[in-house]
């Protein structure tokens, strides 16, 4: 009966904050990726993106009530076809996850294995648009001299967040927080060390 008490009690919390934060759009939430580039590495290629991201009141507030926020980072290199399909040469992602610990009133930022703690919601928001040295291509596995577009994407799993509020994802936008696709060519990545130019992208292309 305990059991039953506070698994009704949490539940009804959150119901109760995916109600209320339905109907919060003051500000709206961001994502926005600004730069991304490749850095050669020995036999690879790992990757650095500048990215800036913004919660608006009603988000700040659901962290603050315990609500864990789960990210995907999504980055894939193609080779354009002319007249078919691109050729996929690599797509690879990794999760990234925000949340709050109530008792010590820290901001857990969790890569994998590796967790950081801090004061503050925005330092915490800082360390989860970090994205350095990113290992996320082989060297082998590029043709000498080949033509290659990039494309990186970061949003939030609306799937890792708690029931209740995934039943109010299907009316909310709130919940749909996504940057755009960044993407930029890559030309003869393989065929000489490459400028920065040539492995990076600045602006966003649709």
């Amino acid at each position: 009966m305990a059991f039953f008490t506070r698994y009704f009690k949490k539940t009804s919390l959150f119901l109760c904050l995916a109600c209320v934060l339905s109907f919060a759009f003051a500000a709206e939430s961001s994502i926005q990726i600004k730069h991304a580039e490749l850095q050669p590495q020995d036999d690879y290629y790992s990757l650095n993106a500048d990215v800036d991201i913004n919660f608006n009141d009603a988000l700040e507030e659901a962290v603050n009530k315990g609500v864990p926020l789960n990210f995907l980072i999504e980055f894939q290199i193609v080779s354009p076809r002319k007249y078919w399909f691109d050729d996929e040469i690599v797509t690879i992602s990794h999760s990234v996850a925000l949340s709050y610990h109530a008792l010590s009133r820290q901001y857990l930022v969790n890569r994998g294995a590796h967790q950081k703690s801090f004061e503050s919601l925005s330092e915490a928001r800082q360390e989860l648009a970090q994205i350095k040295d990113w290992r996320v291509l082989d060297k082998s596995l590029l043709e000498k001299g080949g033509n290659y577009k990039a494309a990186l994407l970061f949003r939030l799993d609306q799937s890792k967040l708690p029931k209740a509020i995934q039943v109010d994802t299907i009316s909310s936008e709130m919940w749909n927080l996504s940057s755009e696709k960044f993407e930029w060519s890559l030309k003869e990545l393989n065929s000489k060390e490459p400028s920065s130019k040539e492995l990076s992208g600045k602006e966003l292309k649709q």
